[in-house]
């Protein structure tokens, strides 16, 4: 199974007028992380970074005035995105952006079915919270101290660990552990009956002849359907 966990960054927080101009994916194969990535930031156009974005993100409209436009980028998106799962943290602010980027240039949106918010399995899983990203890597242990402000790729690879731990990460790379010691005794088991001695005769029977005698009766007693008749010579 393919899944990205990705994140965005906009210029405000009104998908209908504001813009995506930062996107940060990370690619996960059967719940783990195969180094592949997408990132690129965005020209937003016209639209101008709020204050209070700019202030969380720290992406400048001076920054930004270089970068491709999203229509630009959408075939490289795509194509990343592709088959696969978008998991996002609040999934549907990141994708009612990435839907309203996609209505822009008459493309169709993300399925819902494709879509999965850490965030709500986070509070289903953790009903007491707190349940932010930051609260969540504080809770599994993954190290996000090198996080002063928010970034698309950046928080796009924690919550990828964070997803990971929340469905289980660490035991169900203990089970992988124990699968390939299982495998490893018993290639080792077979190779050491292909050295084991084999009888050049047969054991001498340990039934007496009445023992076997009595046997016979007690099938011929049974009648023809009797089981042990389908064994008899």
């Amino acid at each position: 199974m393919r899944e990205i966990v990705f994140d965005t960054e906009t210029t405000g927080l009104e998908s209908k007028f504001d813009r995506v101009i930062e996107i940060g994916g990370i690619e996960l194969l059967n719940h783990f992380p195969t180094g592949r990535s997408f990132h690129v930031y965005i020209n937003p156009g016209d639209r101008k970074v709020h204050p209070d974005a700019l202030a969380v993100h720290g992406i400048s409209d001076d920054f930004l005035k270089d970068k491709p436009r999203f229509a630009e980028i959408v075939e490289e998106l795509l194509e990343f995105f592709e088959g696969a799962r978008w998991i996002a943290h609040n999934a549907n602010f990141d994708i009612g952006f990435i839907n309203a980027e996609f209505e822009r240039l008459n493309r169709s949106p993300v399925p819902s079915d494709m879509v999965i918010d850490t965030l709500a399995l986070a509070r289903r899983k953790h009903p007491m919270g707190p349940n932010s990203l930051d609260a969540l890597c504080r809770r599994y242990g993954v190290d996000n101290s090198h996080r002063t402000k928010h970034g698309a790729l950046l928080d796009a690879e924690l919550l990828a660990e964070v997803y990971v731990e929340m469905l289980g990460g660490r035991q169900a790379a203990f089970g992988l552990v124990q699968a390939e010691e299982k495998k490893a005794i018993a290639e080792e088991e077979v190779e050491i009956a292909d050295h084991l001695l084999v009888r050049t005769t047969k054991l001498a029977p340990r039934l007496t002849v009445d023992e076997i005698e009595s046997h016979r009766l007690l099938i011929a007693r049974l009648g023809e359907k009797a089981i042990w008749s389908r064994y008899q010579p």
